[in-house]
């Protein structure tokens, strides 16, 4: 079976409204004075406004279905555009959802938040250092309910999870024969990188595939050190359920960490320009967490003459704009 194949033949629940666009940014381009920029839209997957969480989705309800579950957990930050994600696909598929929250509840709901809401799923208030024991307890008191749970990991960054990003690397390379992206692949895919299933996935099917191109992920909240150990054992888990055995080492995975900022969530004066940025060019938008602060370092980048004229540079769109209705956001227009 040719690799291709095997990465089409994945279990998988069919959610996400594939393949997303892709498609040319010449006004953020000739802004920047940089080279060619593309964008991949992932915010376009469909689902609850979309995300790259669908695609993960897709092959975790999957699993979640074989083992006949009828409760979906997980766990992530308030304005968690993963929450929002498996609530709907839970309400989609008739399936409970249970989400366990850190951060402090807010007064009034808004952004992702409004939308688990709408959604039903249930929510679990916790802190940051307790999330893993209130995760658990919420397995263990839904099993003894007799709900049947299925826990979704943090981002949806499992093997499971993360192969689906394999397939994503097949759907870009199968675009790239195209007019519109000039029968040419890119040169450097840019995107955000946090609980490192995009980038694993990306990873495993770049090796699979053949993409010679480098990928770099811009770390919203981990010390590259540390971003690059998940994503190569990730990476690695992901090949060995394709089938193939590689071992990607951490050397080989691309991470900057040195827009992280404030930390995660905290959105500064280079999130802000780069929302505004690429509104105002190409009309496209941007949330203030995940794609804000990956722009910002593209953009970064760019000025910094780390790609060459001619090359080109694909961004890889993740999606999360409902964030930018969140009220703690509110000062981006301010």
């Amino acid at each position: 079976m040719r690799k291709a194949d095997k990465l089409i033949n994945l279990p998988r629940m069919k959610i996400a409204y594939l393949p997303t666009p892709a498609h040319a940014m010449p006004r953020l381009s000739a802004e920047l004075g940089g080279p060619r920029l593309l964008i991949k839209r992932d915010d376009q997957t469909g689902l609850a406004f979309g995300g790259n969480k669908t695609r993960k989705l897709e092959m975790l309800l999957a699993d979640a279905q074989a083992n006949g579950a009828r409760t979906l957990i997980t766990t992530g930050a308030v304005q968690s555009n993963h929450c929002r994600q498996t609530a709907a696909a839970a309400a989609r598929f008739g399936m409970d959802c249970i989400l366990v929250l850190a951060g402090e509840k807010p007064e009034n709901l808004s952004g992702n938040l409004l939308l688990d809401r709408l959604f039903g799923a249930e929510m679990v208030w916790t802190h940051r250092d307790q999330r893993d024991q209130f995760l658990q307890d919420a397995f263990e008191n839904a099993w003894h309910d007799g709900r049947r749970p299925y826990l979704v990991p943090y981002g949806g960054s499992s093997p499971t999870g993360a192969a689906a990003y394999a397939l994503a690397m097949a759907e870009l390379i199968e675009q790239c024969r195209t007019v519109e992206l000039e029968n040419r692949r890119p040169d450097w895919i840019v995107f955000p990188s946090s609980s490192g299933g995009t980038q694993a996935g990306l990873v495993a099917g770049a090796r699979l595939l053949g993409y010679e191109g480098k990928i770099l992920g811009i770390s919203v909240d981990e010390p590259a050190a540390k971003l690059k150990l998940k994503v190569a054992g990730l990476a690695s888990a992901v090949a060995e359920r394709l089938g193939e055995q590689i071992a990607i080492s951490p050397d080989e995975i691309l991470v900057d960490d040195s827009y992280v900022g404030g930390g995660y969530g905290v959105m500064g004066e280079i999130e802000r320009e780069a929302v505004y940025l690429f509104a105002r060019t190409e009309g496209l938008l941007l949330d203030p967490v995940y794609t804000g602060r990956a722009a910002a370092g593209l953009i970064d980048l760019v000025k910094r003459g780390t790609f060459q004229p001619g090359e080109t540079v694909l961004f890889w769109h993740t999606g999360g704009t409902p964030a930018l209705f969140a009220d703690r956001y509110r000062h981006l227009v301010e």
